[in-house]
Order: structure tokens, then sequence, then C-alpha cells
């Protein structure tokens, strides 16, 4: 069995960010619609996690019982998510521009009827880590080593089950799960800040009784090492801080609202790949 732990070189790494950013790019440009911003922030983590020997996962055996669980609840951002599916070989990499077209596997929002390999169908935000935590404790009562890991956005997190959850998650103590918010500052309406603020976001999970690390969601090294530090912490389930650039990758998306769900244009997609290449 071809299960994936083993820790990619950090230059292979930094490769795979590239490619998974360029398919991003290319993606919501065929769709001419999408959300590349909050997915373009999300490439290192999810990368860490796929190819950086945190979650174990088998693309020959999607339904391996005890592979751990990674769930998009910021189902928006699907663009990322399967951009990584598709390099780790659970899903055709050929087909990628073809999301958003109907009858394509690729949807707006990752849904299982159409790729069976994603753990749940999400997008309705601040539901992902409800389903998370049931995930985590049901393997804790079942004896499994399985971790469960979900990817919340910071808009996201102003909805009220996110905090319902989470107060049931260290309640119970459910240690073998690991919440990372994308904290790019930016929603769909502008600046999170002016909308509707989450700050300080490190204070309110630790008083809900999580583990709390703060670290630079762009930053390889600290990803793995923030990931590591959560697998070994016991008692209290651990949430990543992890501090991003909406639109990370592309000058002109860098920190730019606009493209929290706006597609690039032909033009601006020529000059995204052209700075990626």
């Amino acid at each position: 069995m071809a299960i994936m732990t083993t820790s990619q070189p950090v230059e292979q790494l930094q490769a795979i960010c590239k490619t998974l950013r360029r398919h991003i790019v290319e993606m919501t440009g065929a769709a001419k619609s999408g959300h590349p911003g909050g997915s373009l922030s999300a490439v290192e983590i999810v990368a860490q996690l796929y190819f950086g020997g945190h979650l174990r996962h088998d693309p020959g055996n999607p339904a391996w019982p005890e592979r751990d669980r990674f769930i998009l609840s910021k189902g928006h951002a699907a663009p990322v998510l399967y951009a990584a599916m598709a390099e780790a070989g659970y899903v055709p990499v050929d087909q990628l521009k073809t999301l958003r077209q109907l009858g394509s596997i690729y949807q707006g929002h990752p849904d299982r009827r159409f790729i069976p390999s994603l753990e749940a169908s999400t997008g309705s935000l601040g539901q992902g880590l409800s389903v998370a935590l049931g995930m985590a404790l049901a393997a804790r009562l079942d004896n499994s080593p399985s971790r469960s890991y979900v990817m919340f956005g910071d808009g996201e997190i102003q909805e009220g089950q996110v905090w319902e959850a989470a107060m049931f998650g260290a309640f119970h103590k459910v240690d073998n799960c690991c919440c990372i918010v994308d904290y790019n500052k930016i929603q769909l309406d502008g600046f999170v800040k002016d909308i509707m603020e989450v700050a300080p976001l490190a204070d309110k999970w630790r008083a809900f009784g999580w583990h709390a690390i703060e670290l630079d969601g762009h930053d390889l090294a600290a990803v793995d090492a923030a990931f590591l530090e959560a697998r070994a912490t016991k008692g209290k389930p651990t949430v990543l801080i992890a501090n991003t650039v909406k639109g990370k990758g592309v000058s002109f998306m860098e920190n730019n609202p606009k493209f929290h769900g706006v597609a690039p244009t032909e033009s601006e997609v020529a000059a995204a790949l052209k700075e990626l290449a």
C-alpha cells in the first residue's frame, strides 16, 4: 500500500506549490468564475498536508479506513483542493480546466457525488469543524490512528456554529483534530476588520480550550513544525492560526479583495502565469 507519509524536500514542495498556483489561475481563468484569492492563500498548508508527510492517505485506496481526513470547510477555495488531489493522483489533471462546467467533476464547491474520494461535500460555511470533530471522535472510539484536519476562512469563523464546535472539541479533548484558520484577513465584502473583526484569534481559541499556534502560513518550514506540534499535543485539540496573503504568488491579486470571488481575465491569466513560471 503506497501510503503517502514521507516528507518531500523543501525544494520539491516549493515546486509543488508553484504548480498548484498555476492550476488555480488556469482553472478559474478557464471557468471565468471562482475564488482564486483564497485558494492561492492556502497553497502551502495544503501542499504540506498532501505532499509533506502530514496527511496519511493513499490515492490507490481512498477508502482506507485508517487514513487521515481533510475537510475544506471553506469550500469556495475548491481549486486548491482539486489541484492537490489531481497532483496526488486522486483525480485527472487534464480535466482541471473544466472547473464549474455543467457535468464536470470539478464543481464550484467540493461535492462527493462527483468525487467520492472527498471526505465531505463542503461550502455551507461554518460546518466543517463539526464534521471534522465527528470524524476524529469516531476514530478515537474505534481505536484508529486517524486524525482529522479542517481548514476555515477567517470570515467563515464569524459563524456561530464554529464556536459551538470549538467548545465541543475542547470539552471532549478531541486531540486528534487539527483546525487551520487561513487568516488572510479578507472576506467576500472586503477586509475582515471592517466587516466583523475576529482578532485576537489565538486568544479566543485558547479561551475555548484549544492549543493555538500562530505561524506564517506561507513558510513551509513553519507549517511543517506546526503540524508536528499539533500531532504531539495531547489532551486538547489544536488550531493553527496561519497568517497568509490573499492571492499569494500573483502580485496584482495579493491583498486585493476583488479576487476573493472574481476570476482573472485572459490577459490576467497570462500575466499571472508569467510570474509563476
